[in-house]
């Protein structure tokens, strides 16, 4: 009797008393064997000698049985798998192709290679600072999310728990702009062909609200940061001087911190790179009379290079500094910029005017920044009361 007939005989023995053949000697001459289902024909689980259980469900389909796995017995139940295979049968019979759906899917690249292959393609256009802080999100945020699914696979909930998950780690800005690369990536699949069309789960996703930019100096505040500032020009001469051309030119911290000499052209600074690509700076003559005090260098060096490093310099101690002394709160250096065109509204100049200072690209940008103070309002508000009142 053969080893075939000696499991046939064991079989039909356990059988009758109640007990289903687990293969157990194929375990022995076999890498793997199959349960099959008594419930369901064509479902069953490969059993590895190893101890690991795989759910299978097997079809016939043009007279070509076709055996398709549905996962690891460990992730899903039984019960759970058994109505997968049924719903996969079903499927089957009104011509729905199983196997091919299956070799479609793992044709599809994991979302870890779909990112680097996006990345590889879309980075050459961007802005060399786009490209910097992009790197810095996804090192952060995108690297390693999204394991163990295809980038078609990739749903509402998947993108929900992880927006939510990246806001508690780095905070609701982080969460927004790692947000803008992800559905910009989505969209790219999109095109390729690797999700469906108008299938971005990103679209359904609320943002986080960003902060108001209402902070800005008022008079008093400004006239005791220029004392105080006054006071530090004689130990950080070059830090200061950074602050002061922030103060009257309404730049960001980033276009000072990195301006070289070759883009300091006159009464102008022609910026090659800002968050809005390159655009140009007016200075007026105090602005100009900073840059005069400073020792010029060759066209690549930095203006404000630091004594110590020869890098850019590093304004965070400066200004920790000199907003305790000169009492301003917990007021920003990017607020400096606000409240530059803050006065700008106060004195009456119009948005377009504004934002060509601040070198915005929409009118909106501009229209966050430009609220008066409430000294300005009152004044306003009072001088319109007079009218008022003589009129009456």
């Amino acid at each position: 009797m053969n080893a075939v007939s000696l499991r046939a005989i064991l079989a039909r023995e356990l059988a009758a008393v109640g007990i289903v053949d687990r293969g157990d000697l194929a375990a022995h001459s076999r890498p793997r064997f199959m349960r099959w289902s008594a419930k369901q024909p064509g479902f069953g689980v490969r059993i590895y000698r190893s101890g690991k259980r795989v759910y299978v469900v097997q079809v016939r389909m043009q007279g070509v049985v076709r055996t398709v796995t549905i996962c690891n017995a460990a992730f899903i139940s039984e019960h759970v798998a058994l109505d997968v295979a049924r719903r996969v049968i079903l499927r089957a019979q009104v011509g729905e192709n199983p196997a091919e759906q299956r070799k479609r899917t793992r044709s599809l690249p994991p979302f870890d290679r779909f990112l680097e292959r996006y990345w590889q393609q879309a980075s050459p256009s961007w802005k060399p600072s786009t490209r910097v802080a992009h790197d810095k999100y996804r090192s952060y945020h995108l690297d390693g999310a999204f394991a163990g699914k295809t980038i078609d696979a990739i749903d509402t909930a998947d993108v929900t728990a992880w927006y939510a998950a990246v806001a508690d780690n780095a905070g609701p800005g982080a969460a927004n702009r790692t947000l803008d690369i992800l559905r910009a990536m989505l969209n790219r699949a999109e095109e390729w062909g690797a999700r469906p069309p108008g299938s971005n789960p990103c679209r359904s996703i609320r943002r986080y609200k960003g902060r108001k930019i209402e902070r800005h100096l008022t008079q008093a505040e400004f006239e005791r940061l220029g004392k105080v500032l006054d006071r530090q020009k004689v130990e950080r001469p070059i830090h200061t001087a950074a602050v002061y051309l922030l103060l009257l030119t309404g730049c960001r911290l980033s276009e000072i911190i990195n301006l070289t000499w070759g883009e300091v052209k006159g009464h102008r600074l022609k910026l090659t790179d800002s968050k809005t690509g390159p655009r140009t700076v007016w200075l007026g003559e105090d602005a100009r009379a900073i840059l005069d005090q400073l020792e010029r260098g060759k066209g690549a060096d930095l203006v404000f290079r630091s004594p110590t490093t020869g890098g850019a310099i590093n304004l965070s101690f400066l200004w920790t500094t000199v907003r305790k002394e000169a009492g301003l709160g917990l007021i920003r250096l990017h607020d400096i910029r606000h409240s530059f065109a803050s006065r700008g509204a106060g004195m009456c100049e119009t948005l377009p005017m504004i934002g060509k200072l601040l070198g915005h690209s929409s009118i909106k940008s501009t229209a966050r920044y430009a609220h008066l103070d409430d000294s300005d309002a009152t004044e306003a508000a009072q001088r319109i009361g007079d009218l008022i009142e003589a009129m009456i």
